[in-house]
């Protein structure tokens, strides 16, 4: 997603290229709110096939992606998810989306 300069907050604006492979895949969505809201098919199918190839080269099952969500924001410092280094922090990420946590792993 694109980023706004200002507060270095992610906006909901998909980033040009995106949008570009996005209508190679038959899409017209150009914002996350727009995937999010058609739970635009053709998306989840590229991200899905990009997983499972992923997948391919990992060791064990432990090191495979079993499910995957599209967050309506991204990680972010201003969004209190990363640290000042990048760095994920855990703990708040858990609280905060452990709604959609708990949904992935009751299906």
């Amino acid at each position: 997603v694109n980023i706004d300069p200002n507060t270095g907050a992610p906006t909901d604006k998909l980033l040009d290229d995106v949008v570009k492979q996005f209508v190679g895949l038959g899409s017209s969505t150009t914002t996350v709110s727009q995937v999010l809201e058609t739970k635009d098919s053709a998306v989840y199918s590229a991200i899905q096939s990009a997983i499972d190839k992923a997948n391919e080269s990992a060791i064990s099952s432990a090191q495979k992606v079993q499910k995957f969500v599209i967050l309506k924001n991204d990680l972010s410092i201003p969004g209190g998810e990363l640290g000042p280094t990048l760095k994920l922090k855990r703990f708040y990420v858990m609280s905060k989306y452990s709604e959609v946590i708990d949904d992935m792993y009751s299906q």
